[in-house]
This record gives structure tokens, C-alpha cells and sequence, in this order.
């Protein structure tokens, strides 16, 4: 009897030790794979501009860019804990990586419930945590809902911030708020690729607001700062190494029982386009609307439109001025709480021009197109663990 006790109590002790350990850290393998079928007409080939050619395909990343990751916390005590997240992006139809070990997030840092979260590493920036989730790219709509050359990053797939240290802060009876700033690491020139990022949103029953800026300076000039990926103009090829880059907008977003109402403006000037002539500047307006309905718990329709107006001025030549009018339709259905299938077509309309300037649509995602039209439709499947 006694050597029944004794055996009981350690199985016991052992199994609030197993509890507490489980309680105070944990580790999540999480992700999400996107593949389907893609048709897009109008496309640019090795023959020129004057070629119409057509595509048709097995694609990844239709809806959200396919991804594994690892995401963990340890309890510190105090109301303290210590977080980190790792996140590899990939190609699910040829496997294929972005040449990054966990070119999505990588990060690691400290947070407190009454405070916020510090943390260090390569990040998303403000635009896309507080106006992405008032768009249709940042929400249900996904890659080929983005704006023109995904200029603004609502999405957070243009760039993200490599050698950042960023806080956001915890709800204040609805308000929060975030800063990041990302080095240059470069020995002796401290603002040869640096950016800064800040925002701030609210949300009061079905009401959300956000108003966010970010800033790039010396934009992709070293290779082992801040931003290392290319951003395309949405006028012509060449931001990619600008002296300044900044992106500023607002937006908000409304729901009444089965529907969702969004509204986003973002502005992206682009200073010194080196890439197209010295002096040169661009600038870009996006204008969203967008809406979705739940028709049953399972299926929903989503729709959004979208007016770039972008101009580049260049004190040796006429102004160029380009005009872009995008019309997306999404449905969806959800064959569980992981699994969902879906179908999406969305048509760009380009017109203006200038100096040097054809006006070519280009759906963000698909190849640039041949002519001022361009239709995109898409069909696939969604699946998260």
C-alpha cells in the first residue's frame, strides 16, 4: 500500500512538473500551402511589346504565398516572456525557396502584456501591419489584388526590414501602435540603405482605422542593409535604386453582419530615379475600395476596385503621367476550418503615357503585359496547419 502511494505521488509530481514546463514555453509549427491554375492573357514576350501572347499554368501563392514556419515563447516570469518567429516562403509548384533560409520573418525579442513587444531581425513594416488589413491584398484578395507593382507593400511581400529593431505596442482600450527601424550595417556610411517605419491603428467594435509611413534611404545601394529586394515602378522600370523611398497612407474598414467594407489611399514617391535618369521623381496614389459577404458560413464573395494615378517628373523632359483603373473578383469556399478552394479574375486598364512612357498594364504576381489590358483568372486550393 505504502509503495503504491509513493509511486502515485512521483507520477503526480511528474506530471505538474510536465505541466508547468508546458505552460511556461511552447514551440508551433505552422504554415500554409496555395496552389492552382492561372490564366493571363496580354503578355509580354521575346518577340516585344507588339506580341500578345497568352499564359496558362499551374501557380503558387495565387491567394497568400505559400510558407512554413516556427513560431515560440518561453514564460520569463513577471508577465514577461521571450518570443521569436521564423518563416521560410517557397514555391509549392517546383519547390523552389527565394534563396533566403527564412526570407519572411526572422526575429526574436521580449514581450509584456501591459507594454508590448520589442524584437530584433528582418521584418514586416507599418504600412503593411496597419493598412494591410483595410485592403483586399492584405486581407481575403491576396497577390493579384495588390496594387500596381505592389508599390506600397500592403501585402508585406514587396520587402520587409532587414536589421530592425521594432515595437509594437500592447491595446490601449483600442489603440496600438509601432515603430521599426532598420540599420544600414554598413562601416562607415550609416545611412547607405537605412529605413524607418511607424503606425498606428484603432479599433472599436466593428471599426478599424490606420494610418502608417515608412521611408527607405539609399534604397537597395548595399547589398547587407535595410531593403535588398527590387520594387518596380509603376510608371517604368527603375526604383529600384532610388536616393529616397517613402510611402504614407490611411484607411479604414467597417463590418455589419455578414459584410466587410474596406478603404485604403496610400501615396509612394520615389526621389532621384537613378535607374531611369538622375533628378528624376516619381509619384504614386492608390485608391481602394473593397467589400466581401459571407453568403453562408462557408462561402463568401469579395470584390474590390483600385485607381493608381502616377506620375515621374524629370526636370530635363515632359512630365509622364499614367493612369491604371483594377477591378478584382474573389469567392471562395471553405471545405473545412483549414481547407478552402477559390477562383479570382481581375482586369487592369492602363492610359496616359509621356516621354519614353507605354502605358502596359501589369498585374502584380503575372508577367508585365504586351498592351494598355490585361485579364487575370485563377482557380485553386488553400491549406493551412
Amino acid at each position: 500500500m505504502k509503495k503504491n502511494l509513493i509511486v502515485t505521488a512521483v507520477a503526480t509530481l511528474a506530471a505538474s512538473f510536465a505541466t508547468a514546463a508546458s505552460a511556461q514555453s511552447s514551440v508551433t509549427l505552422y504554415g500554409l500551402v496555395d496552389a492552382g491554375l492561372t490564366y493571363v492573357n496580354n503578355v509580354r514576350n521575346e518577340t516585344g511589346e507588339s506580341a500578345k501572347a497568352s499564359s496558362f499554368g499551374v501557380t503558387s501563392g495565387n491567394v497568400n504565398p505559400s510558407r512554413w514556419g516556427l513560431r515560440g515563447a518561453e514564460d520569463l516570469g513577471g508577465g514577461m516572456k521571450a518570443v521569436f518567429t521564423l518563416e521560410n516562403g517557397f514555391n509549392i509548384a517546383n519547390g523552389t525557396g527565394d534563396g533566403r533560409q527564412f526570407g519572411r520573418q526572422a526575429y526574436v525579442g521580449l514581450s509584456t502584456a501591459q507594454v508590448g513587444t520589442l524584437t530584433l531581425g528582418r521584418q514586416n513594416d507599418a504600412v503593411a501591419d496597419f493598412l494591410g488589413p483595410m485592403s483586399a491584398t492584405g486581407t481575403w484578395g491576396g497577390t493579384y489584388f495588390a496594387h500596381p507593382g505592389d508599390i506600397d507593400n500592403l501585402d508585406g511581400n514587396a520587402f520587409r526590414i532587414n536589421n530592425s529593431v521594432k515595437f509594437v505596442s500592447a491595446n490601449y482600450a483600442g489603440l496600438t501602435f509601432a515603430g521599426a527601424y532598420g540599420f544600414s550595417n554598413s562601416a562607415g556610411s550609416f545611412a547607405a540603405n537605412r529605413a524607418y517605419s511607424f503606425g498606428a491603428g484603432y479599433a472599436n467594435g466593428p471599426f478599424k482605422l490606420g494610418a502608417a509611413y515608412t521611408q527607405a534611404n539609399g534604397f537597395n545601394s548595399n547589398t547587407a542593409g535595410a531593403i535588398t529586394e527590387s520594387v518596380v515602378s509603376p510608371i517604368i522600370a527603375g526604383a529600384q535604386q532610388t536616393a529616397r523611398l517613402r510611402t504614407f497612407g490611411a484607411g479604414g474598414s467597417f463590418s455589419t453582419g455578414p459584410m466587410t467594407f474596406g478603404a485604403v489611399w496610400t501615396q509612394t514617391r520615389s526621389d532621384n530615379d537613378s535607374e531611369v535618369v538622375a533628378d528624376s521623381s516619381s509619384i504614386a496614389n492608390n485608391y481602394e475600395i473593397n467589400g466581401r459577404y459571407a453568403l453562408t458560413p462557408a462561402l463568401s464573395l469579395g470584390a474590390a476596385y483600385t485607381f493608381t494615378y502616377a506620375k515621374t517628373e524629370d526636370p530635363r523632359a515632359e512630365s509622364r503621367r499614367v493612369r491604371r483603373h483594377q477591378f478584382g473578383l474573389q469567392t471562395d469556399y471553405a471545405l473545412s476550418k483549414r481547407t478552402d478552394i477559390y477562383a479570382e479574375g481581375v482586369v487592369q486598364i492602363a492610359s496616359g503615357g509621356g516621354e519614353g512612357v507605354y502605358p502596359a498594364a501589369g498585374i502584380n504576381g503575372a508577367d508585365t503585359s504586351s498592351s494598355s489590358r490585361q485579364v487575370l483568372v485563377t482557380t485553386g486550393i488553400r491549406h493551412r496547419f
